[in-house]
């Protein structure tokens, strides 16, 4: 029977779980304060991505197959491993930032892998844009090692990467969410959790579709306004308070001189690769065929990116589509295949 005595007991008992649950959330958010980091992949997102985890108080180990990028970790205060093995090992998290699907497995489960060394209880916090299903095979083989893995790929940019503003977009259980939470805290500044392992990856590959299209089509937008007189600044000014506002325009604009600080004002150097969006571009018309939805824009993209990287386009940032618009034959260009 439900009695007073009975509601005072079960009162007292929800404070207890409720005192519980504080205390292991604060062990959570403590325990990367004096945590020892393993970092594989330091491209033009990962070099910053960890540096800002020293910045913020962890033990680096890294690895890159760039002796420079190891370089650079090293002065910043990183001991750079031996192997993806070593930096796996006594790790209690360990952060990928690769560049595809077979790196990230690869690196997991290859001859001297992380798999070979992770210790039970330790994070994998994986932040390549990769194939969910892959995400869900490397989750998988995680856990049978009693360790945990998040999908956690990254929106922002190499500014976002550099100034610790990124978004991530996490996928895996609550629990390992929040223990990963105060690690991704430490390079960004929107965590938003989106479901189990893999739905980090859906999210990315439709936000990075929707990049691809939307960066050809600030292209073509800044080529029409040229070729008709219009200043490019102005444009710009004009285009980014108004309906036609996008990121591609009053962030990363493509056309050389409109912004500094940006890959078209650096020759198309560093920032997002044209090869990088390519292979997204596909990761999305993979999904689009899984489930039959209908992508002509996404394909159309992928398309004109792919034609960019077989004509020299390959390694540079993706804004480099409005360079690539000006030189090509347009009719050749968009006529779909």
């Amino acid at each position: 029977m439900w009695s007073a005595k009975t509601a005072t007991r079960a009162a007292a008992t929800g404070r207890s779980l409720t005192l519980l649950a504080s205390q292991r959330r604060a062990l959570s958010v403590a325990r990367p304060a004096e945590a020892h980091v393993g970092f594989i992949g330091l491209g033009n997102m990962g070099e910053h991505m960890a540096k800002n985890l020293i910045n913020a108080g962890h033990t680096l180990t890294v690895l890159d197959i760039n002796e420079e990028a190891n370089s650079k970790l090293a002065a910043a205060g990183a001991t750079v491993g031996k192997s993806n093995a070593d930096c796996a090992d006594g790790a209690d998290f360990i952060v990928t930032m690769l560049p595809n699907s077979q790196h990230v497995k690869g690196v997991f489960m290859g001859d001297d892998g992380i798999l070979s060394t992770i210790k039970a209880g330790a994070i994998c916090i994986d932040s390549s844009t990769i194939d969910p299903g892959v995400s869900k095979e490397v989750a998988g083989m995680v856990a049978g090692k009693g360790a945990a893995f998040v999908d956690a790929p990254v929106s922002g940019g190499t500014m976002g990467a550099l100034n610790g503003t990124l978004t991530f977009m996490v996928g895996g259980p609550d629990a390992s969410f929040e223990g990963a939470t105060p690690v991704l805290e430490g390079m960004g500044k929107n965590i938003v959790h989106c479901g189990d392992v893999g739905t980090g990856q859906i999210a990315k590959i439709c936000n990075n579709m929707m990049l691809g299209i939307s960066m050809i089509g600030a292209s073509e937008t800044m080529n029409l306004g040229k070729r008709l007189g219009i200043d490019e600044k102005v444009l710009t000014n004009i285009l980014s308070t108004s309906t036609g506002r996008c990121w591609a325009l009053d962030t990363c604009n493509p056309c050389p001189g409109v912004f500094e600080g940006v890959p078209s004002s650096n020759g198309y150097a560093g920032g997002f690769q044209s090869g990088l969006i390519l292979k997204d571009l596909g990761l999305a018309q993979a999904a689009a065929e899984s489930c039959g939805a209908q992508i002509p824009h996404g394909s159309l993209a992928r398309q004109i990116y792919g034609e960019m990287s077989g004509n020299g386009y390959e390694n540079k940032d993706f804004s480099s589509a409005y360079e690539y618009i000006q030189e090509v034959d347009c009719d050749s260009t968009f006529d779909k295949k």
